[in-house]
């Protein structure tokens, strides 16, 4: 797993945790997401929508144990940070948590893109993202799909959907491969891998919990210019810029 994410930029596991921690999850999951009041602010719908439309297609909610401290005390993120020190080193910490949401026969896609557009110029680059499934996820209801990193790669010219959409790019994926997963299961992925979901065309929710490690000492660095992955988005390689 370890070499396979060293030479590719992702990897996965089958089972990150059980069964019943996924179920604990869902429940968590599934008040955050049905409470707008709480999550104020930390809200957004990655499809691009105007926020005004009665369903959010891809619903995104950063930093949700910020409002609910219960997770941050799960099996899912000690795995889960155990697992980013063996992939990048005893010093990588919990940067952010979110949560993606695909609501049933929404059918959106969430765009190629490279999460370090989303991030600030860092000295040091290393980062994992572990995307964790808590439905079953397969091509239909949008799992995720990768395309292997080259050895040199840099940030893409990103554009940004409107009304706090997602960011996206132009690239070439013809080796893109997709990774079905059962509930529990687990990818991990660089900052500069490229990676896109399809739409959700089947009548449940495809609900995702991700969970992002780097340095420490990168995470002050953030801290210290003001960057806390709750406020609004801003993101370099902009086209135009």
């Amino acid at each position: 797993m370890k070499n396979r994410f060293l030479t590719y930029g992702f990897s996965h596991l089958d089972a990150l945790i059980s069964i019943d921690e996924v179920y604990e999850l869902r429940s968590t999951y599934n008040e955050l997401l049905l409470d707008k009041k709480r999550t104020a602010g930390l809200r957004s719908d990655l499809s691009g929508g105007k926020g005004v439309e009665e369903v959010e297609r891809i619903t995104q909610i950063m930093r949700p144990s910020s409002i609910e401290a219960s997770l941050s005390q799960s099996i899912a993120y000690q795995r889960a940070l155990l697992w980013a020190k063996e992939l990048l080193g005893e010093d990588m910490e919990l940067d952010f948590d979110m949560m993606i949401n695909k609501a049933p026969y929404t059918d959106t896609e969430t765009p190629w893109h490279q999460d370090a557009a989303y991030w600030i110029d860092m000295p040091d680059k290393r980062a994992v993202s572990c995307w964790i499934a808590l439905d079953d996820v397969y091509e239909d209801n949008g799992c995720m799909w990768f395309n292997p990193v080259g050895p040199d790669e840099g940030v893409l010219t990103h554009k940004a959907l409107p009304n706090g959409g997602a960011l996206y790019c132009d690239a070439e994926t013809n080796l893109a491969q997709s990774i079905p997963l059962n509930p529990g299961g687990c990818t991990f992925h660089n900052g500069f891998v490229l990676h896109y979901s399809k739409g959700n065309v089947t009548p449940n929710q495809r609900r995702a919990l991700i969970l992002n490690f780097r340095p420490a000492d990168m995470i002050a660095l953030e801290r210290k210019q003001g960057v806390d992955h709750t406020g609004k988005r801003a993101f370099r390689n902009k086209q135009g810029n």
